[in-house]
């Protein structure tokens, strides 16, 4: 299963003509509660755009939900029809610099779903966060019928050796260049490069399952090669539909079954910039009781503030942050099944924690998880709780660009 857990991409990317930073947009699980965010990237984006073939989350309680989805799929039918995509065969290596100076090299592949299992965590590709069930079947409705994926997931690999990515960047050189654009809303700039020697890198990414290597590292005997940085539920929703798809195909079908891969970056765990940020809480519904109860709940040698109608408070919680988060959201589940209308979101950021919070939220700043800690605590106690840690600000998420034909 190592050897096949990756494989080089047959990538669709926009034809020249196509303007680039109108084509590739943020995240769809970003910036959930501010719709102007949305508006304004509508009014910009036009009629050609990823923005017509993505789901973004804002608008999943917004009532019009299968409509949008035949959008979705008659969109990517359109945009297959009229051609205006280019298939490139090759992994393809990233160079993005964010709005906020932050430079990050990533390269896109395709991976085993079957080496994937959000279950047990005990194969090559691994979880990070605990998949929330009824987060999924919304995700599959959306996938189901699509022709196209495009991918913001990022997987980290523990490569503090630097010998995958880094020996990529230093043999492109400008020839190679596939695309180089501005990114919308903040996101910066970023540049692909065609990798020329597929199976050079293919090779050091499998060196890095190497028995002796895990026995070492992490004291395992199971390989343990990527783990999903960001965009679990994403690879949890692929890996259940191929899963549906499997028994009936044949052996020699699921060998080669686009739908049994599914399209990421691959980002080094050791990538200077890449930096891992808290992401905080807002509540709504609720008010200082809930700060009180908390204040009684929870304790510990660590703390984290609370901001709530311009007024700071705090609360001891556990001092490691996985185990912070954990007793936080733990509170958090408790007191919305016990308090009807109480509702939370997820944001990234501190002043757009600031911001959804204006409009009476309970703003929860929560602590930030040391990157070094990821593969050990994985490796160890599994997937962490959910929502423990984002790479990067919400303008520094992937956005979507590249396209695989998952049909």
């Amino acid at each position: 299963m190592t050897d096949e857990i990756i494989a080089v991409p047959r990538v669709l990317l926009p034809k020249e003509g196509v303007d680039l930073e109108k084509w590739a947009v943020i995240a769809c699980d970003q910036f959930t509660s501010q719709g102007d965010y949305w508006k304004k990237l509508r009014d910009f984006c036009g009629d050609v755009s990823a923005l017509n073939i993505i789901f973004p989350e804002y608008y999943l309680d917004k009532g019009d939900m299968q409509e949008r989805i035949r959008s979705i799929n008659d969109h990517m039918t359109k945009y297959l029809t009229q051609g205006i995509f280019r298939e490139v065969n090759g992994f393809i290596l990233t160079d993005r610099v964010t709005s906020y100076g932050h430079r990050r090299v990533g390269l896109i592949a395709a991976v085993d779903l079957d080496a994937y299992d959000f279950k047990t965590g005990k194969l090559p590709i691994r979880a990070t966060e605990a998949t929330v069930q009824e987060r999924l079947p919304v995700r599959i409705k959306i996938r189901r019928d699509a022709t196209l994926e495009l991918p913001h997931v990022l997987l980290l690999i523990d490569d503090e050796a630097r010998t995958v990515i880094e020996p990529a960047l230093s043999e492109v050189t400008e020839d190679d260049l596939l695309y180089d654009t501005d990114l919308n809303m903040s996101g910066g700039h970023i540049k692909g490069y065609l990798v020329k020697d597929s199976e050079k890198v293919r090779s050091a990414i499998l060196a890095l399952a190497d028995p002796a290597r895990m026995k070492t590292r992490y004291g395992i005997d199971e390989p343990f090669v990527f783990a999903v940085g960001d965009g679990n539920h994403s690879v949890a929703t692929a890996k259940l539909l191929w899963e549906e798809l499997k028994p009936t195909q044949s052996e020699e079908e699921r060998r080669c079954h686009p739908a049994r891969y599914v399209l990421v970056e691959i980002v080094n765990l050791y990538e200077e910039d890449l930096l891992f940020e808290a992401i905080h809480r807002v509540i709504f519904g609720a008010g200082l009781s809930f700060i009180e109860e908390m204040q009684k709940s929870l304790s510990g040698d660590g703390h984290v503030t609370i901001l709530y109608r311009d007024e700071m408070y705090g609360v001891n919680v556990p001092k490691v942050a996985a185990e912070a988060v954990k007793a936080i959201q733990g509170f958090i589940d408790t007191y919305i099944r016990e308090h009807e209308g109480v509702s939370v979101d997820y944001i990234h950021g501190d002043a757009n924690l600031s911001e959804v919070a204006a409009h009476d939220g309970v703003a929860i700043f929560m602590p930030v998880m040391e990157k070094r800690d990821l593969f050990p605590y994985v490796v160890k106690h599994g997937a962490l709780p959910r929502k423990t840690f984002s790479m990067g600000e919400a303008e520094e998420k992937r956005y979507y660009l590249e396209c695989r034909s998952i049909k």
